[in-house]
């Protein structure tokens, strides 16, 4: 059993006797003295592909579900499908936009030490890398001396993906992305 306040992005869980893929978490702390954290999560069922919101406390129990990781690598996007090609048997897995909510502006193409999640052989969402490499497309002209300060500024990504870089760097560079924060973590 998975409790409430485990729940991270993208985790596969039982609810309702449905499976479901958790899509979106915030962790709420109401004021009063004595009360529960709450977690208010975005669930997406795996058969029906129907989105609702549900609310749980911390220690609410949600069941675990079997589903295979399979490495693979992005490979292009057809129109309305993103495909993964799987890196042992080549096997091609098809995720659509709502799949990847929050995740495509971190894929490129040829990106690997992506895991495609699997249930009953059917792709149900993907699990990134730690971090990802990605050019700065714009951004503010870099400031010389602005290493000794360490003020940020925004830059927009590649994956169209906005985040605040130090401002000594400057378009066109290579930079490392957390992401599961979207943060700036160093140059690539």
């Amino acid at each position: 059993m998975t409790k409430a306040n485990e729940l991270k992005k993208n985790m596969v869980v039982r609810y309702k006797d449905r499976v479901c893929v958790v899509r979106k978490v915030e962790q709420r702390s109401p004021s009063s003295r004595g009360s529960n954290t709450l977690y208010k999560t975005k669930l997406q069922c795996v058969q029906s592909k129907q989105n609702f919101d549900e609310t749980f406390k911390g220690d609410d129990q949600l069941g675990e579900v079997d589903f295979l990781r399979r490495q693979s690598a992005y490979s292009y996007f057809d129109g309305e499908l993103y495909v993964f090609m799987d890196s042992e048997d080549y096997t091609q897995h098809s995720l659509n936009a709502d799949d990847l909510e929050g995740q495509l502006g971190y894929l490129s193409e040829g990106l690997e030490g992506i895991y495609v999640m699997l249930i009953d052989g059917t792709a149900v969402g993907i699990q990134l890398p730690p971090s990802v490499d990605l050019e700065i497309i714009e951004t503010a002209a870099a400031l010389k001396g602005g290493t000794v300060t360490k003020r940020n500024k925004p830059a927009t990504l590649a994956g169209g993906i906005e985040v605040q870089v130090p401002e000594y760097l400057a378009q066109g560079e290579v930079i490392k992305v957390n992401t599961e924060t979207g943060e700036f973590l160093s140059r690539a």
